[in-house]
This record gives C-alpha cells, sequence and structure tokens, in this order.
C-alpha cells in the first residue's frame, strides 16, 4: 500500500512507496503525520515548488452501500495506460446504531410523559426542510464526505467518481423509447433479478453453492398458488432447481428443517438496505458536487462488467476502484483499510436501565491525565504481572486506571504513566481484513514504518510514480 506524503507546509504531494518512506523517515527528513491512514510529513521547507508541478491525476472513487463503502484512491495517467491503485479502505456505517439509540430515546421520553409527569408533544412543533434525511441516513453522507475532504487533504486529489445508477441498456438502443413500452422493454425483470442476486448473495438458498449460474425458483411453485412477487422467489443452482421442481419447499427440506426455517426467514427481509441506497445516492452526489471537483457518476453494470473483465474479486474496496471507465487496473492486490465508525462519545451522562431511569453517572471530564477513551495508546509496564508493552484502544477511568484493549485482549488496570498517545481518537476504529486491531509495531525511539505497519503485504515494485520525491531523497 502506498504511503501519503505532505510537504514542510503540508500541502499533499504524490503518495510513494513505503520502501521510499522508510528511507525517508530513517534518513531524519520526513516524520509521521499520521498513523491511519499512514501518512508522512517532509520537515525540510527547501521543497522547491517544482515538486508540486510532478503532480499526476489522483482521483477518489467511492462504491456506495448501505452497511459499507468502498474507497479507492486511484492515479490516472489517461489514454490506454493502466490505472494504478494507491489505497483501498472499505468504510462500515453505523447507521442501525443510532437507529437504535433513536428508538431507545423514543421509547424512555414516552414512559416518562405518561407514567410521570406531563410533558408536552413534540411530533407537531416542527417541520423539516426539503430534502431532509433521517439521522441514521444523514450519517452515511456526512461520512462518506468528510472522508472524502481528509483524502483531499493527504492527496493531490483532481477528481471524483461515485457509483449511481444501473447500466440502462434499453435506452442506450432506442433513446427515444418512453411510455409504457419501455416500462415492458428489455429491462422487464432486471430490476428484480439484481435485487434477488444481492438479497440471496450470489448464492444458491438450498445448497448455498457459490460461483455457479442460478435460476429463479418459486419458493410457492406456481403449480400450487404461488406469486412472482419477491419475498416468493429465490435463487437456486441449476441441480437444486430440477430436483425440487412443482414441490412445496416444506416437501422438498423435510429433511433439512434448519434450511427450511432460514428460507422462510430470508424470502420476508424488507428492503431497508436498498432503500437506504436509494434515499442517500443523490443527496451524497450533491455534496461531492459541492467539493468544485469534476465527479463522475457510473453504474452498476459497468462496475460488475470492468471487475469481471479485468478479473478482480469482489470485494466493497476493489469495487470503487472499477467505478467508471477502467481499460487496465494494477496494484489492485494491496490490503484494504477497515475502517469502522464508532461515534465520538455521547451527551448522555448516566447509564439507564430497562425503564429509563439512571443508574451511575459518568465522569464529566472526557480527557483524563491527557488521555481520552479511544486513544490509540503504546504503555511499557517494566514489572508486575502485566509487565510487557501493550498496544491498543485506552478507556479511561478517574483514577488514572486505565484498561487497553490489545490485540490479544483487554489489559486491565494500566497505570497513566506508563501509557504514550500513538493516535488521538477520531470515531473511528482501524484493522485489517481479518478483523484485527491495526496495531503499528513502533519502537521507543524514531517511528519506523514496517510491513505490517501498511497492512502486511509490501507494495508492488513500480506501483507509484515517485520522482516527484528524488531530490528531497
Amino acid at each position: 500500500m502506498s504511503v501519503f506524503v505532505l510537504d514542510a507546509r503540508k500541502r499533499p504531494l504524490m503518495p510513494c512507496s513505503e520502501k521510499r518512506a522508510r528511507l525517508l523517515l530513517a534518513r531524519g527528513r520526513a516524520r509521521v503525520a499520521r498513523r491511519y491512514p499512514f501518512t508522512i510529513r517532509l520537515v525540510d521547507p527547501r521543497v522547491k515548488d517544482s515538486v508540486l508541478q510532478l503532480l499526476q491525476p489522483v482521483r477518489v472513487k467511492l462504491d456506495p452501500g448501505s452497511k459499507t463503502t468502498g474507497i479507492a484512491v486511484t492515479r490516472e495517467e489517461g489514454g490506454n495506460k493502466p490505472i494504478a491503485v494507491l489505497f483501498l479502505a472499505e468504510l462500515t456505517h453505523r447507521g442501525r446504531r443510532i437507529s437504535e439509540k433513536l428508538t431507545a430515546r423514543h421509547a424512555f421520553r414516552r414512559r416518562r410523559r405518561g407514567n410521570l409527569r406531563y410533558r408536552p408533544a413534540r411530533f407537531d412543533n416542527r417541520t423539516k426542510p426539503k430534502g431532509w434525511l433521517a439521522p441514521s441516513l444523514r450519517h452515511r453522507v456526512e461520512t462518506v464526505s468528510s472522508w472524502v475532504a481528509r483524502l483531499r487533504r493527504l492527496a493531490p486529489v483532481t477528481g471524483l467518481a461515485m457509483e449511481l445508477v444501473r447500466f440502462d441498456t434499453q435506452a442506450m438502443e432506442n433513446p427515444e423509447i418512453e411510455g409504457a413500452e419501455y416500462q415492458r422493454g428489455t429491462l422487464a425483470g432486471y430490476e428484480l433479478r439484481e435485487y434477488l442476486l444481492a438479497k440471496w448473495d450470489h448464492a444458491c438458498a438450498y445448497c448455498g453453492a457459490t460461483e455457479v449460474p442460478l435460476n429463479l425458483d418459486h419458493i410457492v411453485p406456481r403449480a400450487r398458488g404461488g406469486s412472482n412477487r419477491g419475498s416468493n422467489l429465490a435463487c437456486a443452482c441449476i441441480p437444486c432447481n430440477t430436483e425440487k421442481g412443482a414441490r412445496l419447499v416444506e416437501e422438498f427440506l423435510a429433511s433439512r428443517p434448519a434450511v427450511l426455517a432460514r428460507i422462510k426467514a430470508h424470502a420476508k427481509r424488507p428492503l431497508k438496505d436498498a432503500a437506504a441506497v436509494n434515499t442517500t445516492r443523490w443527496a451524497l452526489f450533491q455534496a461531492l458536487d459541492a467539493t468544485g471537483l469534476p465527479v463522475e457518476c457510473s453504474s452498476g453494470g459497468r462496475t460488475k462488467w470492468n471487475r469481471t473483465r479485468l478479473a478482480v474479486p469482489k470485494t466493497h474496496a476493489l469495487d470503487a476502484a472499477c467505478v467508471g471507465e477502467v481499460e487496465a487496473l494494477t496494484g489492485w492486490t494491496a490490503p484494504a483499510l477497515a475502517i469502522k465508525a464508532t461515534g465520538r462519545g455521547a451527551y448522555q451522562r448516566t447509564r439507564l436501565d430497562a425503564y429509563g431511569f439512571p443508574r451511575g453517572y459518568f465522569t464529566r471530564q472526557k480527557r483524563i491525565r491527557g488521555f481520552q477513551t479511544g486513544d490509540m495508546v503504546r504503555a511499557t509496564v517494566p514489572s508486575g504481572k502485566k509487565a510487557g508493552v501493550h498496544i491498543g484502544r485506552v478507556a479511561v477511568r478517574a483514577t488514572g486506571s486505565f484498561n487497553i484493549q490489545a490485540a490479544t485482549g483487554v489489559v486491565q488496570g494500566i497505570n497513566a504513566k506508563y501509557c504514550i498517545t500513538l493516535s488521538r481518537a477520531d470515531g473511528y476504529n482501524y484493522s485489517n481484513k481479518k478483523g484485527r486491531e491495526f496495531l503499528p509495531g513502533m519502537n521507543a525511539g524514531v517511528p519506523t514504518p514496517k510491513t505490517e505497519m501498511m497492512g502486511g503485504t509490501p507494495c508492488p515494485a513500480g506501483l507509484v510514480d515517485t520522482t516527484s520525491l528524488s531530490s528531497v531523497i
């Protein structure tokens, strides 16, 4: 994975390889500016302005999703030259958590209003402006927008790209088509098939087979009075579809009750994810368009076609790299940084019981002895049962005895005097694709970026053009 580079004035330069960043740090020509994503800053103020003139086109690509959004930073030179992937990330949203918190707050307020004391109703004393989004949906737009702004501060971004709509093949073949003819044309059933593939995770509902041709199977057969509704359709491989035939699903899965229960529950799954993406996609486009950079909009069909043609595995981050016009792609084997939105804390000052009454109080001071819950720290304990070096997220206490969430588990009772801050809490957790906390191995002296700091896989040679930093080294 590439390393973001800033000059002495914090202006973004072209990202460099891990090897070049390691040389800059070892020779004292740069220092660590950020750890997530890893960024170095040159300390030599005599960097010539000619370095800034060697910047190449860099684009941030997005694959918006309901639960996870793929992010890719690519270098694009135009023409038939391949697109180089500089950075990959998968951003996990917390919209469902926000919705659950608001529902709980609503229940507590309703309880207090109805049983304890009179509180005037608040459902009709406010108006919603045009384009209003629920907090759980607005969170998706604002989180993606904030990460685009962060990447613009770390790299010389010249353009943006996002997946917005599907391919409309019928309109491409006949742009003048309209009315009922359009509704009954070649797109009939296309949206439903794409939805069912996404709903059943591109796998057979009966045997779980993947990477095989899938048919649409009626859970209740048409011969038994079944309908063509989406809740009555499932994806089935050819052997399972043939074996089931016109039998009821209860007859077909009589010997597998667990599979039968799973299919019945999955078939009635609501369309919340699809509705969330459809509701927020234009709001996200408007937020990106407000940046003043050119925004390229592409369809999900083109993304899938690029990924299939280039033999790229399907992940959220790689889907983002395949958004738009892509002739060739290099560097996509780099590891992706998993980013999980956790929030920056809460205004709630007490814990609540099952009825909404307070039980215990939080400390009014968030920062204890210079540390805040969520900070990444390194604790070097010289002796005792907890002797050693512990790196992880810290949970502070007013007594100064902290807990550290390390890669091996929670280490309790670490005194604040043994802790050193590695990075401040910014509302996100960072980990690799295996779910392990992203913990850079730092020495006691000057931090040195090693392979494990970048995610565990060295950057392929020739991935990034680093001529802009040759004069610095």
